[in-house]
């Protein structure tokens, strides 16, 4: 245990990059889970992941313009294909929705069956490295964050499949490459299932709550005993949403 690693030089950046990955995929989960198509959101994101992986492949700058065009042209790539199965198949999609993902993750294993790097650069595209996330690249990133929660509120009733699917893979790909998928499955998913049963009042409120604690909890916790910073923000996040279902029953019965 080491309290000197709680450096906010390092720890404030990453806690930023996960208040702005929760300001899409809080509001966006709760669309996915009525929509029941849940496995939405690890398929995507492994497609975007796909692109960078092509991307690197060709020998592009990591951080490069290059590669934000692959990702976010494979992301969409993907919802504008799952937004036609949904059309055809409905009754299917959440199957559809998995093998997609598994063809995705096979792809990307294939591209990088020949790079020395490639079981780090892997590690990294599914756990995140959200400790090395600079000021510099939340930037961007807040500008599209504002832009889609914009859409997302302003025109959400008037939005089809295809502006849904298209509006989460813009999402989905800013965060994939800031803190990897397991933690953009997870922040989509874990708030929308802790609040499901909550009043429609507190719903919205209560999952943006167990987001940012889940992160403040998960960074001092990965810094003081050295641990991999997503998957224990994971931890803390189904942690807080079962802890929060405990109290919101309490509460009820003791009323």
């Amino acid at each position: 245990m080491n309290l000197d690693t709680l450096n906010l030089n390092i720890l404030g950046p990453a806690f930023l990059a996960g208040l702005l990955v929760l300001a899409t995929h809080v509001p966006l989960g709760q669309q996915v889970l009525k929509r029941g198509i849940v496995f939405i959101d690890l398929a995507v994101a492994q497609i975007a992941a796909l692109g960078v992986i092509a991307a690197d492949a060709m020998g592009w700058e990591p951080q490069g313009i290059k590669v934000q065009i692959a990702a976010v042209s494979a992301a969409l790539l993907g919802a504008l294909l799952l937004t036609w199965t949904e059309k055809k198949w409905s009754e299917v999609q959440e199957a559809l929705i998995g093998v997609f993902f598994v063809l995705a993750a096979s792809a990307g294993i294939l591209l990088l069956a020949n790079n020395p790097h490639g079981g780090e650069h892997l590690k990294d595209l599914l756990a995140g490295q959200i400790l090395w996330v600079s000021m510099s690249q939340l930037l961007p990133v807040s500008l599209l964050t504002l832009l889609i929660l914009a859409v997302w509120f302003g025109l959400k009733d008037k939005m089809g499949r295809a502006g849904f699917y298209g509006l989460f893979a813009l999402a989905v790909t800013a965060s994939v490459q800031m803190v990897g998928i397991y933690l953009v499955f997870s922040s989509l998913i874990i708030p929308a299932l802790a609040v499901r049963n909550w009043s429609e009042s507190r719903k919205m409120l209560g999952a943006y709550f167990i987001g940012a604690i889940a992160y403040v909890l998960g960074l001092a916790l990965s810094a003081i005993f050295d641990l991999p910073s997503g998957a224990v923000i994971v931890w803390c996040l189904a942690a807080v949403g079962v802890l929060a279902n405990v109290f919101m029953v309490k509460a009820k019965i003791s009323k």
